[in-house]
C-alpha cells in the first residue's frame, strides 16, 4: 500500500477557499500562498503586500499547517487576533483535517499579565489599590486544592469588581481576561494579575500546578499555530527568545505596526507613583533609611518634572531630574542588595520577588536616564501622566539581530509599499535597503494587489484650492468643503482628523447646519459608535487616530471618508523628532527619510477605510492642498495610496456623491 503524500499548501488553501459559501480562487491569495513556500524552501524572508480583500489570512495560514512544528502568527490588534481565532483558524481546521489526517490545533498566546495571578489574589488583602476603595472582609474559599483564597473586597464598585473575579475564578479554564464578561476597571485587574518581570515561576509559586499563564504556555508548545501579539513578540526578542514556543516560520500581519511595537516595548519610564509604589511594596523587606531615600527620589522627581518643559531633552538632563535619578540610582541598589536572591523557602517569595523585580526595573531606568547615551531618546510627558521617558532612537538594529535568525519571517500588510517601493520598510524592520548588494538578512518582495477594481470603485479627490493648512483645528474654508461634500451625499461620512479640536469642531458645524446625526469619537464607547455608524444610514462618524484603522463599515453606510490634512508627527512628537535630527546632521534630510514614511503609512491605512468588499463606491476627499501641490513627496504620498481614480476637481467630486445619495 502506497503511503499518502503530505498534502500542499495550494491543496490546503483550495479547500479553504473552497468550503466558503461562494468562495473562488483569487489570484493575489495564491500568488501568497506560492511566495511563503519558496521563503521556507529557499531559506530567506518575505515581505508581502496585501490590499484588502484579499484574503491575506487564508493566504498564509495554508503554508502554516504544513510546518514541521508550531507556526506562529503575530497580529497588531486583538480585532485580528480575534478573527483568527474565532473564524479563519476553525473554518481552517475543519477543511484541512481531511486533507492532514487530523484536526490541526491552535492556541492563543498573550502576556502573563492577560491572565488572572491565583497567588496574586491571595495576597491582595495586603494591597489595596492606591484609591483606598475597599473594603476588606475574610471570605473563606472552597478551592479544593493549593492555599485558600482568604480575600475579597466588598465595598464600593472596585470591591464588587473583586468579588466577581473571585466568583470567576472558581469556574474558569483558561484565566484570560478576555473571557471575563462584563470586563473590570484596569486598578482592580493589576491587583489580580502578574506581570512577567514579577513572577517567581511556576517551580517557588505555590500555585505553579494551577497557573493559568503556565498552563497557555503549555498550549502553545503543543499547538499546530500559535497566535501571538507584537508587543509578546518583541519581548519575547528582548528576552532571548524563550517566550513563544521555538518554531521554524513567522508569519508578521499588520507589520507596518511592528518597529512602533517593538519601540514601545524598549521605553521606560520613571514617575512618582511608580516610585512609591515601589517602595511601599518592599517597606518590610528593606532597611528605613532605604525606604526613606526612595520617597525623597519620588519626591525629587515631582519637583524636576514640575520644573522641566514638556518635550524633548537635549543634552544633560536638567538638574532636578539628574538629582531624582541620582537618589534612586543608590537607594534601589542598597535595596537590592538588602533583598538579596528570592529563595523557596522564603515566607513570601512572591512578595520578595514583587519587590526585586520592581526595583530592578527602578534601577535600570534610573541608570539608563543617568547614562543618557547617543542611541536613546528621553522627554517628559505630561499624559496621561507626568513621567520621565526615555527609548530608542531606533530598534532596526534590534530588529535585524533578534528577528530574522533561524526562522523564516514573512511580513505582511496592506501598507508595506510606501510610494510603490519595500525598501523603507524593510529598513525600519532591519532588513538591507538592498538585499542584493547590502549585507543582511535575504529578504524578497511580492505586491499581490487586491481584487477591487478601485479606478471603478473610488475617487481620490484632494482639493488643491484650499490654502495650505496652518494652525491646529479646522480652518474655515477646510469647513466649507466638508460641508458640502458631507451635503453632497446625505451623510454617511467617515471623518478622520488630525487632532481632537478639528474633530469638535466639524461635529459643531454640521450638526449646526444640517440634521443630520453626527457622532464624535469620546461622546461613547468607540464600538458603540461605530455600530451605530453602520446602522444609521444618514449619520456621520468623526474621530481622530484611532479611527485611521481598525474600523470595517462595508456596504453603503460608508460611502465618503474625509481626512483634513496629512497626518505627518507632529514637531514636537520626541521620537520622530530625534530620528530626524540624526538624519539632518548626517547631510540627509529628515522630514523625507522620517515624517513622510510615517504619514505614508497613516495616510494609506485612512484611505483604506472607504472600499472594504467588491461592491462598495465612494470618495476619499483630502482637504489638504499639499497631496497635489507638494513637489516630491506629494507624489510619493499619492503612490503609496490605492489606485483610485484621482482628481482636483471639486464638482467631479461632488457630482459623484450625488449620485451616489440619489441611487
Amino acid at each position: 500500500m502506497s503511503r499518502r503524500s503530505a498534502p500542499t499548501p495550494a491543496a490546503i488553501l483550495e479547500a479553504a477557499v473552497g468550503a466558503v459559501p461562494g468562495g473562488a480562487a483569487r489570484p493575489g491569495q495564491q500568488a501568497m500562498t506560492q511566495a511563503i513556500v519558496d521563503a521556507m524552501a529557499g531559506g530567506h524572508h518575505l515581505l508581502v503586500q496585501a490590499g484588502t480583500g484579499t484574503g491575506k489570512s487564508l493566504a498564509y495560514l495554508s503554508p502554516a499547517l504544513t510546518v514541521n512544528g508550531p507556526a506562529v502568527i503575530s497580529t497588531a490588534t486583538l480585532a485580528l487576533q480575534s478573527q483568527l481565532v474565532d473564524h479563519d483558524l476553525p473554518r481552517m481546521a475543519d477543511s484541512a483535517a481531511k486533507l492532514l489526517g487530523r484536526r490541526p490545533t491552535f492556541a492563543v498566546l498573550k502576556g502573563r499579565h492577560h491572565y488572572l495571578c491565583l497567588a496574586k489574589l491571595e495576597h491582595s488583602s495586603d494591597e489595596e489599590p492606591d484609591d483606598g476603595l475597599f473594603d476588606v472582609a475574610a471570605v473563606p474559599s472552597d478551592k479544593p486544592s493549593g492555599p485558600k483564597l482568604t480575600w475579597v473586597g466588598e465595598a464600593g464598585k472596585l470591591g464588587k469588581q473583586i468579588a466577581r473575579i473571585r466568583d470567576w475564578a472558581m469556574e474558569t479554564e483558561t484565566g484570560d481576561r478576555d473571557e471575563l464578561d462584563p470586563g473590570v476597571d484596569e486598578v482592580v485587574w493589576r491587583q489580580v494579575s502578574m506581570p512577567a518581570r514579577e513572577c517567581v515561576g511556576a517551580m517557588r509559586c505555590p500555585y505553579g500546578p494551577e497557573c493559568f499563564a503556565e498552563a497557555s504556555r503549555e498550549r502553545a508548545r503543543e499547538a499546530d499555530v500559535v497566535v501571538t501579539n507584537h508587543s509578546l513578540l518583541a519581548f519575547d526578542m528582548m528576552a532571548g527568545r524563550h517566550i513563544v514556543p521555538p518554531h521554524k516560520l513567522l508569519i508578521i500581519d499588520e507589520a507596518h505596526e511592528l518597529a512602533d511595537r517593538v519601540s514601545g516595548a524598549a521605553q521606560a519610564e520613571l514617575t512618582a507613583e511608580s516610585i512609591d509604589r515601589a517602595a511601599r511594596t518592599a517597606r518590610a523587606i528593606i532597611d528605613p533609611e532605604d525606604y526613606e531615600s526612595l520617597v525623597t527620589a519620588a519626591d525629587s522627581l515631582t519637583l524636576g518634572l514640575t520644573a522641566t518643559q514638556p518635550g524633548r531633552l537635549v543634552g544633560d538632563l536638567p538638574q532636578g531630574l539628574l538629582e531624582a535619578c541620582t537618589i534612586l540610582d543608590g537607594a534601589t541598589s542598597r535595596a537590592l542588595r538588602k533583598i538579596g536572591e528570592v529563595k523557596a523557602d522564603d515566607p513570601d517569595p512572591v512578595r520578595k520577588q514583587q519587590s526585586k523585580s520592581v526595583l530592578t526595573d527602578l534601577n535600570t531606568t534610573a541608570q539608563r536616564l543617568l547614562a543618557f547615551e547617543d542611541h536613546d531618546v528621553a522627554w517628559v510627558e505630561v499624559e496621561p501622566r507626568r513621567s520621565l521617558m526615555v527609548a530608542p532612537l531606533s530598534v532596526a538594529n534590534l530588529l535585524g539581530e533578534k528577528l530574522f535568525d533561524e526562522r523564516t519571517v514573512v511580513a505582511t500588510s496592506a501598507t508595506l509599499a510606501l510610494g510603490g517601493k519595500f525598501e523603507t520598510v524593510a529598513r525600519g524592520l532591519g532588513l538591507p535597503g538592498n538585499p542584493a548588494k547590502d549585507a543582511g538578512p535575504k529578504w524578497t518582495s511580492l505586491d499581490v494587489g487586491s481584487p477591487f477594481d478601485y479606478p471603478k470603485q473610488g475617487i481620490l479627490y484632494v482639493a488643491a484650492h484650499l490654502p495650505r493648512p496652518a494652525a491646529s483645528g479646522l480652518p474655515d474654508p477646510a469647513g466649507v468643503e466638508l460641508l458640502a461634500l458631507i451635503e453632497a451625499l446625505g451623510g454617511r461620512t467617515l471623518g478622520l482628523f488630525s487632532s481632537r479640536r478639528a474633530a469638535t469642531q466639524a461635529a459643531e458645524l454640521v450638526r449646526g447646519k444640517t440634521n443630520l446625526t453626527v457622532l464624535l469619537q469620546g461622546d461613547e464607547a468607540l464600538p458603540l459608535l461605530v455600530r451605530r455608524f453602520r446602522e444609521e444610514r444618514s449619520s456621520c462618524l468623526f474621530g481622530v487616530m484611532s479611527l485611521w484603522q481598525g474600523v470595517d463599515v462595508p456596504g453603503d453606510a460608508c460611502q465618503l471618508v474625509v481626512i483634513d490634512r496629512l497626518p505627518f508627527p507632529r514637531p514636537d512628537e520626541p521620537l520622530s523628532a530625534a530620528r530626524s535630527a540624526v538624519v539632518d546632521a548626517t547631510g540627509g534630510s529628515g522630514f523625507s527619510a522620517v515624517s513622510v514614511p510615517i504619514a505614508a503609512v497613516r495616510l494609506a491605512q485612512g484611505v483604506g477605510r472607504l472600499i472594504r468588499s467588491t461592491s462598495d463606491k465612494g470618495v476619499v476627499a483630502v482637504l489638504d492642498s499639499r497631496l497635489e501641490t507638494a513637489k516630491g513627496y506629494g507624489a510619493f504620498l499619492r503612490a503609496s495610496l490605492p489606485p483610485f481614480w484621482y482628481t482636483t476637481k471639486q464638482e467631479a467630486a461632488l457630482g459623484a456623491l450625488r449620485r451616489l445619495g440619489a441611487s
